[in-house]
């Protein structure tokens, strides 16, 4: 049976708690024994490194040294990560270790909750597969991210605004790798209310599986 470790906290406007279960039933589901944790701390535990995936829905909050590289040295040997908007880019901001391991850092969503288009750009990507681009509404993340990730799916910015970044594609869903581990990441998921979007809980939940070691 593979074995996944969730851990929530942060910023309570992500809902964590409730985010954090609802991956946990999505994971069961597929066979997972999960580990769910509301401490930042449980990263240091010595079992992190023989779990097949961990999920942060951690947004901004701060992590000590021991656990961090207790879950980079986890991530580098093999652990697959998987996080959904907050979790991993809006994660440890301070950590720039913990943002090389993650592949980008949140950095705005201009207008805050506006209607975008997914577009998706790899529909031979098993984790896209018969998924077409969609609309969605929630924060439309302008992300730095890591140049060597796999892009999946992407979105435009108009301009309305922020005019200075009109026509800007940015990735929505991407996936890359960090030494032996896998690394999956969605900006879409705002609010556990997102969940009941088909397109994006069904990218959530193949994410995940093929993240996990």
């Amino acid at each position: 049976m593979k074995r996944a470790m969730i851990v929530w906290g942060g910023w309570e406007g992500h809902e964590p708690e409730p985010g954090a279960a609802y991956v946990a039933a999505m994971l069961r589901d597929e066979g997972f024994e999960v580990r769910v944790e509301g401490d930042i701390d449980a990263f240091a535990d010595p079992a992190v490194r023989e779990m097949d995936l961990i999920v942060p829905c951690i947004t901004r909050a701060a992590i000590a040294k021991e656990p961090l590289d207790n879950l980079l040295a986890a991530v580098q040997g093999g652990v697959g990560i998987a996080g959904y908007h907050g979790g991993l880019a809006g994660s440890f901001r301070e950590a720039v270790g913990f943002h090389f391991m993650a592949g980008c850092q949140w950095v705005a969503h201009p207008g805050g909750i506006i209607p975008f288009r997914v577009e998706v750009t790899r529909p031979d990507d098993p984790i896209m597969d018969g998924i077409g681009d969609f609309d969605y509404r929630s924060e439309q993340y302008f992300l730095h991210v890591d140049p060597a990730v796999e892009v999946l799916a992407t979105t435009t910015f108009s301009g309305e605004h922020a005019p200075w970044i009109d026509g800007v594609t940015m990735p929505v869903v991407y996936k890359k790798h960090y030494g032996a581990g896998r690394v999956f990441y969605t900006a879409l998921g705002h609010v556990v209310r997102e969940f009941e979007h088909p397109q994006m809980r069904e990218i959530l939940r193949r994410g995940l599986l093929w993240a996990s070691r």
